[in-house]
């Protein structure tokens, strides 16, 4: 089935395409005198929209302040040089499945997948070679997650028949069997993890992993930063030693606890804070009115470990980054409170704040 497009403008906020611009001149080429850049909605549908739905499917997609920077068209001149890139189509990506849960809610039911792609326009002195577009397109994608699309896009499918999934003979040859799979799948299995997962199948499961399980269990491993090594067991030149990579980490708490309110609850820790001032409902158990209240307010640091991106998530990176962010705050209890998140590369750091008597 054919897609529908629908386009919006800009992509990149000004100060973003003037960086962008100076970028492209330095590092690809001077011939590069100006950019422009658009969204483009590929939206896949399963039967026809009712009349009601392309003015719902505007106002959902169109932004609220510039109505006139959203159409059927692009807006993108045709006498420049236009460079698509977008999701690669073997993964629906998190955005859309956010998207069409929003439209589904809306009623537009129809809508089966939207997927939004970025274009750039180009504006040159001469003719780019094939080395200087690739070399744009590397500032403007993730070549692992998305890829340039050379004409606009007409359907979603890939073309790609998946293999058929096989099991692997746990059973009959032993660590063997998953020794070969590792090396084969570059699944990252360690020898702890082979002795594990051959005793999980063999032993307590009774039956052959497929190579499905396999990866995914590669996977979920990475995404969830291997928490069980922080109280395992340390062995050192052949020496087991005392304690485990978790009790050197508290151990700065047992030196000097005197600060401390909360420490290692699920990722979270606080500090001693101050009296504030503050407005708190009246009642957490029902609508009410805000009133003036004095409260204490502890400083929540929360460290996220989560991999960035991830087999699972790959296209914004690990879903439980930002998700376990705000759930480590608010695991530490009552009154925890998001204030805000500083991604400088891993690990991710969040700051709260935990009211006392809500504690």
């Amino acid at each position: 089935m054919s897609l529908l497009h629908r386009f919006r403008r800009p992509a990149l906020s000004e100060a973003k395409s003037r960086a962008l611009l100076v970028a492209a001149r330095e590092r690809v080429s001077p011939a590069i005198r100006e950019l422009d850049t658009e969204f483009c909605y590929n939206i896949e549908l399963a039967g026809a929209l009712p009349g009601h739905a392309e003015r719902v499917l505007t106002w959902l997609l169109a932004e609220t302040f510039e109505p006139d920077g959203f159409g059927r068209q692009s807006f993108l001149e045709t006498d420049g040089l236009v460079l698509e890139v977008g999701p690669r189509m073997s993964f629906t990506t998190a955005w859309s499945t956010n998207a069409v849960a929003v439209r589904h809610a809306c009623g537009l039911t129809a809508i089966r997948r939207i997927e939004r792609s970025r274009r750039y326009r180009l504006t040159v002195d001469r003719s780019l070679s094939d080395e200087e577009i690739s070399g744009f397109l590397g500032l403007v994608h993730d070549r692992m997650t998305e890829c340039r699309y050379p004409r606009p896009l007409e359907s979603f499918a890939t073309g790609v028949r998946p293999e058929a999934a096989f099991t692997i003979p746990v059973l009959a040859q032993g660590r063997a069997a998953l020794e070969r799979i590792n090396r084969e799948m570059g699944l990252a299995f360690d020898d702890w993890d082979l002795d594990y997962y051959t005793a999980l199948f063999r032993d307590r499961v009774g039956r052959d992993p497929t190579n499905v399980e396999c990866f995914d269990i590669a996977q979920s491993n990475s995404e969830h930063s291997r928490h069980w090594f922080f109280k395992g067991r340390l062995v050192v030149d052949g020496k087991e030693v005392p304690g485990h990579l978790l009790a050197l980490v508290k151990g700065t708490l047992d030196a000097n606890p005197t600060n401390s309110v909360i420490a290692f609850r699920d990722n979270s820790s606080a500090i001693r804070g101050y009296a504030v001032r503050t407005i708190l409902p009246a009642g957490s158990n029902q609508p009410g009115p805000f009133r003036p209240a004095d409260v204490e307010y502890h400083v929540i640091f929360t460290a996220e470990t989560h991999n960035f991106p991830s087999g699972v998530a790959p296209f914004p990176g690990a879903e439980t980054g930002s998700g376990g962010r705000i759930r480590d705050v608010h695991a530490t209890g009552r009154g925890g409170l998001v204030r805000i998140g500083i991604s400088i590369g891993p690990p991710k750091v969040e700051l709260g704040e935990r009211t006392v008597q809500e504690a």
